[in-house]
């Protein structure tokens, strides 16, 4: 067979996008993982659970910005709120009147003692981690293999290091996950396997004199979606209470995903909090939060956060509406009802159709993945059959559904605006495609699938 898969895809604009962006920007995208082989779509606009391409197709959206738009696309109380705010400026210089109200709900809502605001998720995990070194006053810090906190060179580590440089599984190896990254940095950087406890204390016993703490996801999701096993994470606050170090959840995702995030999903509460993405309901907002003794520490000369952009009218404004009149507990609560529907749906298509494939799910997110038995850490993710995800990706795609976000690392999200019809509708698809999806062999191009 002649084809190529650029044959396969029905987006040309796109794909003239894509070739005069390479002229003008590295691998043609802003961010790497917006890049899908053999192009990237260019959107135009995004509505409720909807948005079309370059190209005028349309699609029913799952990704949602990566998990940072369950209040779904341009939602009418966001857009009313934010036309109102824009004519009284972007940005004032001056902290906001409402960065109060706003630091007031998130107190109540993720059971915090202070907040204090930035822009972007890396914004918060890198600050999350220098104010648990500074309030330690030591310097190494334990992050999980697979998980992904943004760009900080500290622990842009293992996130998908390659088999054999990785070293044992209970003692990974810390692996830059770009060039670029200082050496030296590694040196104050500890790795660990998500959901092997034993592992964890071995790791932390042996650095006990500078252990400053732990980051993690909570809920992994950059290896789909991984829920910890009952007592890693209480394990986790006991052994950081044991050193008296600092446990962060990054919550940049999952603080969207449960009403009170995943501390009150799972009843342990850490030291820190690092959230992001849906509580700024498709604007640029972050916090980092947690415990009066640690964040009092945050004083000019002793403890570093700035930011120009931090708490700026539109975020706080966006923010408030999000998590005040948006995002409820009434309306996660159905929410999470509709994530099981379309998570039951597609284990039912799993065991109806024969396919080697696992479903992980929790609330209004799940991810598929073509692996031999369920995934609970990176080694375990490592053995999906990558090859028959992107053939489902991209059958997916071809019939009007996105349904994850690009890579068989990312999740489905659901959004407030997704409907019932909706995820029938991405049920029947997959449906569809299931039986090509079976066949699919490992040797076979996908083209040949198709």
């Amino acid at each position: 067979m002649n084809l190529k898969l650029s044959d396969l895809r029905k987006e040309p604009k796109s794909l003239e996008l894509f070739q005069k962006g390479k002229k003008t920007t590295p691998y043609g995208v802003h961010s790497n993982y917006r890049l899908t082989d053999p192009y990237p779509l260019y959107g135009r606009k995004g509505v409720g659970s909807k948005v079309w391409d370059v190209d005028e197709n349309e699609y029913l959206d799952f990704n949602m910005g990566f998990g940072a738009l369950v209040v779904g696309h341009a939602h009418p109380l966001i857009v009313q709120a934010i036309s109102e705010q824009i004519s009284g400026g972007t940005i004032l210089g001056l902290e906001f009147e409402k960065s109060v109200e706003l630091s007031k709900v998130i107190q109540e809502r993720f059971n915090v003692d202070m907040v204090r605001f930035s822009s972007t998720g890396m914004e918060a995990t890198t600050n999350a981690v220098r104010f648990a070194r500074a309030h330690t006053g030591r310097n190494k810090i334990m992050k999980f293999e697979g998980c992904y906190h943004g760009g900080n060179d500290h622990i842009l580590v293992s996130v998908k290091p390659k088999p054999g440089r990785e070293g044992s599984p209970q003692h990974p190896i810390p692996v830059p996950a770009s060039l670029g990254t200082p050496r030296d940095t590694l040196k104050n950087t500890l790795v660990a396997p998500f959901n092997d406890l034993e592992a964890v204390r071995e790791i932390a016993e042996a650095n006990a004199d500078d252990f400053a703490g732990i980051i993690l996801e909570p809920i992994p999701m950059n290896m789909g979606v991984i829920l910890p096993q009952k007592g890693f994470l209480e394990g986790l606050r006991e052994i950081c209470d044991q050193y008296n170090s600092v446990l962060i959840f990054d919550e940049v995702k999952t603080c969207g995903k449960y009403y009170g995030g995943a501390s009150e999903r799972f009843h342990v509460t850490p030291d820190l909090k690092c959230m992001g993405k849906a509580i700024g309901g498709g604007f640029a907002l972050s916090a980092v939060a947690g415990k009066k003794e640690i964040m009092e520490e945050i004083v000019p000369g002793v403890v570093s956060h700035a930011g120009t952009f931090n708490s700026n009218p539109l975020v706080i404004t966006a923010g408030l509406v999000t998590l005040t009149r948006i995002l409820s507990r009434t309306a996660m609560t159905g929410l999470a009802k509709l994530g099981q529907t379309l998570a039951a749906g597609y284990n039912d298509i799993v065991k109806d159709e024969g396919l080697p494939a696992i479903v992980s799910s929790d609330s209004l997110s799940g991810a598929l993945a073509f692996a031999p038995s369920p995934i609970m850490n990176w080694r375990d993710f490592q053995k999906s059959d990558i090859g028959r995800w992107s053939l489902y990706y991209l059958m997916m795609l071809n019939r009007g559904i996105i349904p994850a976000g690009t890579g068989p690392d990312e999740q489905w999200t659901l959004s407030v605006q997704h409907t019932q019809e909706d995820v029938e509708k991405h049920l029947e698809t997959f449906k569809e495609i299931a039986p090509a999806l079976r066949e699919f062999q490992p040797q076979m191009a996908i083209v040949e699938a198709i």
